[in-house]
């Protein structure tokens, strides 16, 4: 199985390039351009569909021709909710970086019937989950009831510092409905201070798969299969992009039995 933990490769151009062949997996993929302003990057979907996120900064984007305009609104992911564009399967996309860029490529097996379409802030409410040291901030753009998409779900979630998420651990990795769906994931980490770092662990119920990381500003995390908690350490706020997808696009996880206890209002 190749390393959970992937670190972004430089500081400018295409930072990170996952996809399923080189993560050892049959779904998701994940990419991230950091542009400068007045630098393009693009692509073609061919047979899978795309999320484009604007983590942070503003672009143009342009789906098979059809121009969307200046989009982005929050110059670091901290700063409110995204804009992002989904484009369906068999089309070329375009961005083109009107201030500093770091736009995120998340991309799925796609299918037929699905338009291209911007996903403005607050088409989705950020929710509150957890409480005590256990509270996040989550915001869907790509959630599984919004009939968007063929397989993709994408998700992000700020944590405070000192706080946890993902947590009462869970897990995902059985295609086994309605018990239990199988689902990839990918973890694309920021940190606010950016020195700062977080904890995150990837464990199956047998051990087989157990391995704890330190992500820093930048890294990706990839969830293949078991639980997948994380915890933020104290003074560095994180963010994290998730990008899911599975046999069905249908987020149904089964919770860790021995932390049973936590779970109640958690």
């Amino acid at each position: 199985m190749p390393n959970l933990l992937v670190k972004p490769n430089g500081t400018s151009g295409l930072v990170h390039d996952i996809t399923p062949q080189s993560a050892g997996w049959t779904y998701v993929g994940f990419a991230l351009h950091r542009l400068s302003a007045g630098e393009t990057a693009g692509g073609e979907s061919a047979d899978r569909e795309t999320c484009l996120v604007l983590v942070s900064g503003k672009a143009k984007i342009t789906v098979d021709g059809e121009a969307f305009g200046e989009l982005g609104k929050r110059m670091t992911p901290f700063d409110g909710q995204p804009h992002a564009v989904y484009v369906p399967e068999g089309c070329r996309w375009e961005a083109v970086a009107t201030t500093a860029l770091d736009l995120a490529v998340c991309s799925a097996p796609g299918g037929e019937g699905f338009k291209p379409k911007v996903i403005a802030p607050g088409t989705h409410p950020q929710m509150t989950r957890g409480k005590g040291t256990n509270t996040r901030y989550v915001t869907n753009i790509m959630p599984e009831d919004d009939g968007a998409a063929h397989s993709l779900l994408v998700v992000e979630v700020i944590t405070p510092g000192g706080n946890t998420s993902s947590y009462p651990p869970h897990k995902h990795d059985e295609d086994n409905l309605p018990a239990e769906s199988l689902l990839e994931e990918t973890y694309y980490h920021r940190l606010n201070p950016a020195q700062g770092f977080a904890m995150q662990r990837v464990y199956t119920d047998d051990r087989s798969l157990d391995e704890t990381m330190a992500v820093e500003d930048g890294d990706v995390a990839l969830v293949p299969k078991g639980y997948h908690p994380v915890a933020a350490i104290h003074g560095y706020d994180l963010y994290y992009l998730n990008v899911m997808a599975g046999p069905s696009r249908i987020w149904k996880f089964n919770n860790a039995r021995e932390h049973a206890w936590l779970f109640t209002g958690v």
